[in-house]
């Protein structure tokens, strides 16, 4: 008994979401990128002055352990732009240190 344009007092309601904050968010993400690739391109120049397989091992080891906890905030709404910006900043500086050993030999 339930006609389209009837009145149902129980009817539920849609689900609300905000906008997407766009710029705020890819702000953020820009600069943990940043942050993120200057921490740890310096954190694997300086282990790799010490002994490149240890740069090596160190980053693969802090970058499993973080893994886990950057994937179950992935789709937080706030958090998800840090992750972001935790993830290529991980990688931009991962490149430049395989650039700079090249560069090296």
């Amino acid at each position: 008994m339930s006609d389209n344009g009837a009145y149902q007092p129980y009817q539920k309601y849609p689900e609300y979401r905000d906008p997407t904050p766009w710029a705020a968010g890819i702000t953020v993400a820009v600069m943990v990128a940043l942050l993120t690739a200057v921490a740890v391109y310096a954190f694997g120049d300086a282990l790799s002055q010490v002994h490149p397989v240890l740069a090596v091992l160190v980053n693969l080891v802090a970058a499993g352990g973080a893994a886990p906890t950057a994937w179950r905030w992935r789709s937080t709404p706030v958090t998800r732009w840090v992750v972001a910006g935790g993830a290529v900043g991980v990688l931009l500086a991962w490149f430049a240190l395989i650039v700079s050993g090249l560069s090296a030999l």
